[in-house]
């Protein structure tokens, strides 16, 4: 039996990160089995919602009442719709328990999150790889931009990102596919911050979508983004990136993947004798019954949380606290990113102009703050977003005939309309940690998880520097009616919990080294968002993807020479 379910290599979780990892060991010709806890999602095929017209919803694309008060958690985020609300783990289907208020927001099923992310793929630099050892809080990330570098552009060549050649160190450029045009206000504002700062910048926003259809992407059979916007349902064209229509098709073509979706990971197996990982434990989702699979590879790409909680219920008379927890930060200096800030205003002029058609992003605001030198009363820093745009003004006014003569009549446009959201670096702690609960459990007698991630004063310094500074901005660019706001979300919203199995040199300070192996296992390896030392400011997922396939051609190699067997 053990025999039949032994293969080269395993990765848990057929999300963004599993999906690279698991294409990269396939092609490099291991036999690989990816699990995922959800169903299989087949590009196209199982986009239900994906060509529906807003009049074919019941609730015209909105949640009903009943379904918001049943799960409060993801009806606060704003990507979950009545068009994509399959992709989306209801808040009672796997409960957790929250020591401080987090917005837990998951997606179970083979291509995870993948589905419905905001598709934003800004590098990170040195800048924030540095980080920590400049300031001293976490730890100091035991690689750098140039280890990363040719990996990021071995990923966007094939994930396909548009973007344009900026030249700033903050946010080094890319493989990059055309870029959209930024509006007229948009441009308006670039050009202002331009003159008047030397070190801000308003660029376009990079993203995962195919402007150009190029020979890679007609042979992952993917087509050229339609400008649709609404990529959260699954794209038939294949327009932007996600595991169901690239990596892992790709995988397949090879004939090396074997895909196992509807299980639950358990736990990874430890051999005491051979001081190393030999396989995983799982639970079948619909059956509850337990099997076991082998492998001489490893890789733990569940989702950050997940994955967290994966390791530490691992337990070996070796590794009583957690898998590889010699250090005891397993499950600890968790963060994430901090959206709570916004600014909104009005701009008077381009009355004559307007916008058409739609974009998949807009414009961005690279992190400024603390770049350089330690500049202000926080660590680290932020960026930001921003858009602008024009809206008919339609009269609501009246009932029956009156009421409908108004919603139809030609509608003036109204002014023009700017906003920006902060994205800021929170600092990891060990008092910020996700946890299993000693004595509860789920439908499938799996720990529930306990997470506790806080706000601190570093975040609320940055918040008030954030509405400062870029008032400041939007006021020598002439907007007027200027107004600031924080929403005091929980964490959680910003969907990048990172850290809790953090990379470092130092085995006693850190659960992975360089190469994402953890310190006493060589043959594990972690590359979701839970290897994370720090958060930058930068949407991570393109930084999982470039880590996820130099780690896996690395762990390749090791077995190659006989380093992993």
């Amino acid at each position: 039996m053990q025999k039949a379910n032994t293969y080269d290599a395993i990765v848990i979780g057929a999300g963004m990160s599993g999906g690279w990892s698991a294409k990269e060991l396939c092609e490099r010709g291991l036999k690989t089995l990816l699990i995922d806890r959800g169903p299989d999602v087949k590009h196209i095929k199982d986009y239900p919602t994906t060509n529906l017209n807003p009049w074919e919803f019941e609730h015209r694309g909105g949640i009903s009442k009943k379904e918001k008060e049943e799960n409060p958690s993801i009806a606060r985020c704003y990507a979950y719709r009545e068009d994509n609300k399959h992709f989306f783990v209801k808040d009672k289907d796997h409960p957790y328990i929250q020591d401080a208020p987090f917005d837990w927001i998951r997606g179970y099923q083979v291509g995870g999150k993948s589905l419905m992310w905001a598709r934003q793929t800004q590098r990170w630099s040195d800048y924030d790889f540095t980080g920590p050892s400049r300031d001293g809080f976490a730890v100091d990330w035991p690689i750098r931009y140039k280890d990363l570098e040719k990996w990021y552009s071995y990923v966007e060549r094939f994930a396909g990102i548009s973007g344009n050649k900026d030249g700033l160190d903050t946010v080094p450029d890319g493989e990059f596919l055309p870029a959209w045009e930024l509006n007229c206000v948009e441009k308006h504002f670039q050009s202002v911050v331009k003159e008047n700062y030397k070190k801000r910048h308003v660029i376009y926003g990079r993203c995962a979508h195919v402007t150009e259809q190029k020979d890679i992407h007609r042979q992952q059979g993917r087509g050229q983004c339609q400008n649709r916007t609404e990529c959260e349902r699954g794209c038939p064209f294949g327009g932007y990136f996600n595991a169901n229509s690239t990596t892992i098709p790709w995988a397949a073509k090879t004939g090396n993947l074997t895909l196992r979706p509807d299980t639950i990971v358990h736990s990874l197996i430890y051999d005491d004798k051979l001081d190393r990982v030999t396989g995983v434990r799982v639970i079948d989702v619909a059956s509850k019954e337990t099997s076991e699979y082998f492998a001489k590879i490893i890789f733990v790409n569940a989702g950050a949380i997940n994955t967290n909680m994966v390791l530490l219920n691992s337990k070996s008379d070796r590794y009583p606290d957690g898998l590889g927890n010699d250090s005891g930060t397993l499950g600890k200096y968790v963060a994430f990113h901090n959206y709570r800030a916004r600014i909104s205003a009005m701009c008077e002029d381009f009355g004559d102009l307007r916008s058409k058609g739609r974009r998949p992003t807009s414009a961005y605001i690279p992190r400024f703050r603390n770049v350089y030198s330690q500049e202000t009363g926080f660590l680290r820093g932020y960026a930001a977003g921003f858009s602008a745009n024009r809206y008919p003004i339609r009269s609501s006014e009246g009932l029956g005939q009156e009421l409908r003569e108004n919603l139809f009549a030609k509608a003036p446009l109204g002014p023009w309309r700017v906003g920006s959201h902060m994205m800021g670096e929170t600092i990891p702690k060990e008092s910020s940690y996700v946890s299993l609960d000693p004595a509860k459990v789920d439908a499938w007698d799996m720990p529930l998880v306990h997470i506790s991630m806080k706000y601190d004063d570093n975040d609320e310094k940055m918040i008030m520097d954030f509405h400062d500074q870029l008032t400041m901005m939007y006021e020598k660019a002439g907007f007027v009616d200027i107004r600031v706001s924080d929403d005091h979300r929980a964490p959680g919203l910003d969907i990048h919990e990172m850290g809790g199995a953090r990379m470092g040199h130092d085995p006693k300070t850190s659960v992975l080294n360089n190469w994402h192996q953890i310190h006493s296992i060589p043959n594990v390896f972690v590359t979701d968002g839970a290897c994370m030392t720090s958060t930058s400011t930068q949407n991570p997922s393109l930084t999982y993807m470039a880590m996820s396939a130099r780690a896996a051609h690395h762990a390749v190699d090791l077995l190659d020479k006989g380093e992993i067997s």
